[in-house]
């Protein structure tokens, strides 16, 4: 408390009381920051493991930004981290690890570094200093397993003596030895959390696990929990597992993505009873989410040859309740280089899976389009029947009837063609993204012999072989390499012999980007292309992810169409670009732009495509 006293003041003495007086008023307290701002430096200690966890540990550095603090609880954070990095130092096995942390230079021990802090101003913030001494590494001294365990099961522990007694490898080692255990079929197995006991003389870690394997079982009932629409019938004709057989997880587990992959469901769980039945099995519960019966979805793409493409589908997910899909497709395109006016295509599609047999498929779909391209105008009608065999998780073969009936009008001839053809195709497909590949091969034969009931009367052989691998070279699938090649021929008829929509052309973006779409191969003389009997193209690829979520490309592409020779004795042209791409949950949005490096009479010096997937 300030006393005020009064001075009489004379005028020869006034600048004196002035004087006096402004000394006896009290001046401003002054303010600590609240909260108090600061810098945390963590000293590095030669492991960057180590001194990865302790940054993460670390809540003076997770909650600096987020939640500010006041001196008395800086000094309280501080204290708990200094915990938080001595636990961090004991799981990596240095159990006589020293922490030393400070603020402002002051021990967290201070008794005056709260008052301190409460004096110190907003700027420039205090500093946090934390430095580490690891001290000698501990190492595994007795590694014990009590309680039952099968013969020869202590191998899946995985922990020897003298190992360094790190805690995350020791929890890791009782996880895996469950794991092994119940691979084994032993699927009540528990496994108690290890006890240690450390002895700081030996510098060394005791540890010993607790086991109760229980008995060996079969999988008992299986129970199906969540049918709505679906038929039981048809989940446990489709599902891999059977009362009987010998609990095995990854069985379980391979049977739930099956499952999951017939398109019916959402989400798949297959949930073990906690006990065993009266007859010593394990009953399994299957619990099923089924997915919203239909689908509508839209799609738009764009390139200068083929200009504006709009696409609409409506999907039935379960037409009768056995995993039956109806598809109906309709889309509209026009305004490109390689059009001469707008053309459409609508289509129907049933699929019947499980035909005759598990893993196959009965495919029924029937298409109307209309096109206007620069290389002939074409009504067509097409109906297919196919029988689609998954061989395995990669190869799938197929074969079937196709039939087509269309009017084609190429060079103002116009001409019906009534065609029957056994398309057969096998398939390989090891990649591990559908529209985003980093990994993985892409592989198809395809032949089909050919009758045309009308026009020409034609017998052909139509043999095309594609394939795209694609090389991680940055191992985290953000630097790819991609490569395709494409070869085919025809054989049993000559160029005019065929239908024009049955030959072969090159250019766009499925061949030879830089070129207009069917525009690489034999010409007419007003420049319009005829089409040939064979091909040959291939294109490579560097994709490169930069930041966040944008990506760049760069492409060269090769190809050739002849009617005269083999698929590699045409006249080749090579395109090149570069593109940008966006990345979304679905798949990267691609924007190429190419330019020919051979660039043909009349064509088009640069082309632009717009889609969603990679190119290939």
């Amino acid at each position: 408390m300030t006393r005020w006293t009064s001075q009489r003041c004379v005028p020869r003495r006034a600048l004196a009381c002035l004087l006096a007086l402004l000394l006896t008023v009290p001046g401003p307290a002054p303010h600590a920051a609240d909260p108090q701002p600061y810098d945390v430096k963590l000293a590095a200690t030669g492991n960057a493991a180590i001194d990865q966890t302790l940054h993460d540990a670390s809540t003076l550095i997770a909650l600096r930004a987020n939640a500010p603090v006041g001196p008395f609880a800086l000094v309280a954070r501080a204290r708990d981290d200094r915990d938080r990095f001595q636990a961090a130092l004991n799981s990596f096995g240095y159990y006589q690890g020293v922490v030393t942390l400070t603020i402002d230079g002051r021990p967290l021990d201070d008794q005056g570094l709260v008052d301190t802090l409460e004096s110190a101003p907003a700027a420039p913030p205090v500093q946090v200093a934390a430095s580490f001494d690891l001290g000698p590494l501990f190492h595994l001294g007795m590694v014990e397993v009590t309680g039952s365990l099968p013969t020869g099961m202590d191998a899946a522990l995985g922990l020897r003596t003298g190992d360094p007694a790190v805690a995350g490898a020791v929890l890791a080692a009782g996880a895996h030895l469950l794991g092994a255990l119940r691979d084994a079929g032993y699927a009540l197995a528990t496994v108690a959390a290890p006890v240690a006991t450390l002895h700081p003389a030996a510098r060394t870690l005791d540890v010993s696990f607790a086991v109760n394997a229980g008995p060996r079982v079969n999988l008992g009932d299986i129970s199906i929990s969540g049918l709505k629409r679906a038929n039981e019938a048809y989940v446990r004709n489709r599902l891999l597992l059977h009362p009987g057989e010998r609990f095995d997880p990854k069985t379980i587990e391979a049977a739930r993505q099956d499952l999951a992959g017939t398109g019916v469901f959402s989400e798949v769980r297959i949930e073990p009873a906690k006990a065993l039945d009266a007859e010593g099995r394990l009953p399994l519960d299957i619990v099923v989410t089924e997915r919203p019966l239909h689908l509508v979805d839209f799609g738009a793409g764009y390139s200068t040859d083929l200009g504006l493409d709009l696409s609409a589908g409506w999907h039935h997910r379960d037409l009768f309740g056995n995993g039956e899909q109806l598809n109906l497709t309709a889309s509209v395109s026009g305004g490109g280089s390689a059009e001469t006016s707008l053309g459409y295509k609508v289509g129907a599609q049933f699929i019947k899976p499980d035909f005759l047999a598990r893993d196959q498929s009965l495919q029924i779909e029937a298409d109307a389009l209309r096109q206007y391209l620069e290389a002939y105008d074409q009504d067509a009608l097409i109906e297919s029947v196919t029988l689609v065999r998954k061989l395995s998780p990669q190869w799938t073969v197929s074969g079937g009837l196709e039939a087509e009936q269309e009017y084609i009008t190429q060079e103002d001839v116009g001409r019906s063609y009534d065609l029957v053809g056994v398309p057969i195709t096998v398939k390989y497909d090891s990649s591990n993204n559908l529209l985003d590949p980093t990994k993985g091969i892409r592989a198809a034969v395809m032949v089909t012999p050919t009758q045309s009931l009308s026009g020409a009367h034609a017998t052909f052989l139509m043999m095309q072989a594609s394939a795209a691998t694609y090389f991680d070279l940055s191992g985290n699938g953000r630097s790819v390499l991609a490569v395709r090649g494409l070869v085919g021929e025809i054989a049993g008829a000559g160029e005019f012999s065929l239908p024009p929509d049955q030959r072969f052309y090159a250019g766009g973006s499925g061949t030879v980007r830089g070129f207009r779409f069917q525009s690489v191969g034999p010409q007419f003389s007003d420049g319009h292309p005829i089409g040939g009997t064979s091909i040959s193209a291939g294109s490579v690829e560097l994709r490169q992810r930069l930041w966040g979520n944008w990506g760049a490309a760069m492409f060269i592409d090769a190809g050739q169409v002849n009617a005269t020779g083999d698929p590699w004795s045409g006249g080749w042209r090579v395109g090149a670009g570069v593109g940008a791409r966006y990345f979304t949950s679905i798949g990267p949005i691609r924007v190429d732009v190419a330019v020919p490096l051979n660039r043909a009479p009349g064509g088009d010096a640069v082309e632009f495509y717009i889609g969603l997937g990679q190119a290939f």
